[in-house]
């Protein structure tokens, strides 16, 4: 794997021939990949699976069209070939009065900041091993577990540059550390599965192993013998490792592109409240260790952490440089960049601040409700907020969660769900988005 200092010259080394072919202005991004997987089945090791690559990717411009190029090959001779036949392909290209490089005066100038991203430690795949089996022996030595689909261990390392024709050079690595397991309880018909997992940055932020496989073990168990239920309207309490597809679903609205085309739900919703008052929802690129933390986005402007929602009102869109033009706007740092193509916008690490009840206080008046543990199917529509999916978990009565319920279907508007929508006490971060424990209520049951 190369330094980060030949990563960053490599990119800067494409934009560079570019330029000098004809290019009016160009960027690169330099990306490489390592990592190191252990499977395990039935206390045998299954696979042992180790992956490498790299890419480089190129967007020209000459006058206003634009075009990109990705290659794997780094040989000089080809990277040559692919800097003239993404300059040809530009001058073939429509005019795109939006397109282009960022800002100048917007680009990030100082050294970027440090976000602790990557781990020293490199477990060798003796080591990835010896957790995996640990995690599936712990999932199925809980008691009605019957089998197993496996467990496993991973770690990786990833790198990537960035470097545009105004001035912009940067580079950042990060390191991923992981551990699931997933088992089946039951006999026949009545077989349940579930997993767990967990993954870091750095290998010390890790779950033991032991405590993955007990979650996954004793979720399996926990969905035996599921009832069916008539159907009606009911609260639904969003278990926190399912609640973030909503804050998910608020992402998808209201990044630039989307409303640029006008094809979200939430076209004209900027300003307004989506969300009770207090509900609070914040994207920080900048935690120390984060899932998605980052330096600087994707056509290197500075980033910052950000409140996407503030008191239940919609504060602003996720534009990338392109988006913003569009909108006549300025871009937000929420650009983000494959190895091929013009960059798009997304978020980074993004939670909802807890609330002030615990998950035990937001069901105690529930007398029906269910409580959602996984969602199956992606039955929501981004232009009308129209939200139909499967789903399966437990039925609360009288406050208290009680039998296993599955074959469902839970339904409603996002913009009515996000109104109805309470958050209790117990964030964690645990994932790229985190929420705690959520309860909508209003929302369409269809039961088996």
């Amino acid at each position: 794997m190369l330094s980060l200092e030949e990563a960053q010259s490599r990119a800067q080394d494409l934009v560079t021939a570019a330029r000098r072919a004809g290019a009016d202005a160009a960027d690169a991004i330099y990306a490489c990949n390592a990592s190191t997987t252990v499977s395990v089945r039935l206390g045998e090791l299954e696979d042992v699976e180790r992956s490498e690559g790299e890419e480089i990717g190129l967007r020209v411009f000459v006058g206003q069209r634009s075009a990109s190029i990705s290659g794997s090959d780094m040989n000089p001779a080809t990277l040559g070939t692919l800097v003239e036949r993404c300059i040809a392909m530009a001058r073939e290209a429509p005019d795109d009065p939006y397109a282009g490089l960022a800002p100048e005066d917007r680009l990030l100038r100082k050294r970027p900041p440090h976000l602790d991203l990557a781990d020293e430690e490199e477990p060798e795949p003796a080591a990835l091993r010896e957790r995996a089996l640990i995690a599936e022996e712990a999932a199925r030595a809980v008691p009605g577990i019957t089998n197993s689909e496996g467990g496993g261990a991973a770690n990786g390392r990833s790198q990537m540059a960035l470097a545009t024709s105004h001035g912009f050079a940067g580079s950042y690595a990060g390191t991923s550390h992981s551990i699931w397991a997933s088992v089946l309880a039951g006999t026949g018909a009545d077989m349940q599965r579930d997993h767990a997992s967990h993954s870091a940055r750095h290998l010390e932020d890790l779950d033991h192993a032991e405590e993955v496989g007990q979650r996954a073990g004793h979720r399996a168990v926990a969905r035996l013998h599921p009832v069916r239920i008539e159907s009606g309207v009911m609260p639904i309490i969003f278990d926190p490792r399912i609640g973030s597809s909503l804050v998910g679903h608020l992402i998808g609205g209201i990044v630039g592109p989307a409303i640029a085309r006008r094809s979200s739900f939430l076209l004209d919703s900027l300003g307004q409240a989506l969300f009770d008052s207090a509900v609070t929802i914040i994207d920080d690129p900048l935690r120390q260790r984060g899932l998605r933390s980052r330096p600087f986005d994707g056509e290197g402007l500075p980033v910052a952490r950000r409140a996407l929602i503030d008191a239940g009102v919609l504060t602003g869109w996720l534009l990338d440089s392109a988006s913003a033009r569009q909108l006549g706007l300025e871009p937000t740092g929420h650009a983000s960049r494959g190895g091929s193509g013009a960059p798009g916008a997304g978020v980074s690490n993004v939670h909802m601040e807890p609330g002030r009840a615990s998950p035990g206080d937001l069901m105690a008046d529930v007398k029906r409700g269910l409580y959602v543990t996984e969602l199956i199917g992606m039955g929501v529509n981004g232009v009308t907020g129209d939200y139909s999916r499967g789903a399966a978990g437990f039925l609360i009565e009288n406050g208290a969660v009680t039998r296993a319920v599955s074959e469902i279907t839970i339904a409603g508007n996002l913009k009515d769900m996000f109104r109805a929508l309470t958050p209790a006490s117990d964030l964690s971060y645990r994932y790229a988005i985190n929420v705690p424990t959520l309860r909508v209520d209003g929302m369409t049951v269809a039961g088996g």
